[in-house]
């Protein structure tokens, strides 16, 4: 991937987030108590169910934009913890959502939920989530914070809709898959981030600064999950190499390497990923047409594109510790596949 080496310099000269990590724990370790009291139901298998996924790990990279975004506005309540709690919340959901829609048998290197416990299970504990999600929105009193999350939430659930469309289907364009993603990931990242500006009652230039960010960041990071699909580097992410691949995910690089490939190599696309037809073999194979046409560097441009814009939007905000780790964590966020 040398050639767009040195574009890539400047936005991954941090390959981790232990600043932001740093600057938020106070406030994470309370949304990690809140997201444990608030996952705890009499009803027995939804906090079993919660639990399941919240052990399974992650970054918890939302909400701590959330939290970093206030702290970036100088915001001095206690609402920016409960609102990551609710990110966070609504995050998971999504999760057991997409699990059910794309029929996942991992999650974070561990077995989907819904194999544990069944499709119905997942979806009801999921929505369970996002109404927990709503309550705590509610109890900050904040009517410009529940806006963008609800607004989120609904895009959300329209990109959900729109990747379903666009599953296996070949024709599916660049630019509509980029509408996919930019509301199916990139949507909670803006809010996430926006709702810090809102809760601290900033100007709506810093709002939709933090919007803005959120957004190119999310998008970065989701073009770099694709990348990492097909680069065999997902295995120390504790994610397994091709998972895209067997769940006839169209995404950037397929739809690449489709659009520029050979009539034989179209066909052994419409073969695996239309018709999941998949045989011993197909993936090594998908990873070398995907390298022909340089599908993965043009995927990590279009990365590397939005991280500069996600840089260049914290540009109304001086110089700092905070702004320093929100922008490590775009480097952090291109730089996995490294």
């Amino acid at each position: 991937m040398g050639p767009i080496a040195p574009l890539q310099k400047t936005l991954t000269a941090s390959r981790d987030i232990d600043a932001l990590h740093n600057l938020v724990d106070q406030d994470m370790a309370r949304v990690n108590q809140i997201i444990l009291d608030k996952a705890h139901s009499d009803v027995e298998l939804i906090p079993k169910l919660a639990q399941h996924l919240i052990d399974s790990g992650g970054k918890r990279l939302r909400p701590m934009l959330t939290i970093a975004a206030a702290k970036l506005c100088e915001y001095q309540g206690a609402g920016h913890v409960t609102l990551a709690a609710s990110v966070e919340f609504m995050h998971t959901a999504t999760l057991l959502h997409d699990d059910v829609v794309d029929e996942s048998e991992m999650r974070r290197g561990k077995t989907a939920a819904r194999l544990l416990w069944g499709n119905e299970a997942s979806v009801l504990v999921g929505d369970y989530l996002l109404g927990q999600a709503f309550k705590m929105m509610v109890e900050v009193g904040s009517l410009g914070a529940l806006r963008v999350l609800s607004n989120a939430a609904s895009v959300i659930a329209e990109g959900e809709v729109m990747q379903l469309a666009a599953a296996k289907n070949l024709a599916t364009t660049e630019e509509t898959y980029h509408a996919v993603i930019n509301a199916k990931t990139a949507a909670l990242f803006a809010a996430a981030a926006e709702v810090g500006a809102v809760i601290a009652e900033r100007p709506e230039t810093e709002a939709l600064a933090l919007h803005e960010f959120g957004r190119h960041l999310g998008l970065a990071f989701q073009l770099m999950d694709d990348v990492l699909d097909y680069s065999g580097e997902r295995a120390r992410l504790g994610k397994n190499v091709g998972d895209d691949f067997s769940e006839g995910k169209v995404t950037l690089p397929v739809i690449l390497a489709h659009a520029d490939g050979t009539p034989e190599e179209q066909a052994f696309w419409q073969r695996t990923i239309a018709e999941g037809d998949i045989q011993d073999g197909d993936l090594e194979t998908a990873m070398t047409l995907i390298a022909r046409h340089n599908a993965l560097d043009r995927t990590m441009e279009r990365a590397l594109s939005h991280g500069e814009r996600a840089t260049r939007a914290l540009d109304v905000f001086p110089d700092g510790p905070i702004k320093s780790a929100l922008l490590d964590a775009v480097g952090f966020s291109i730089s996995r596949a490294n």
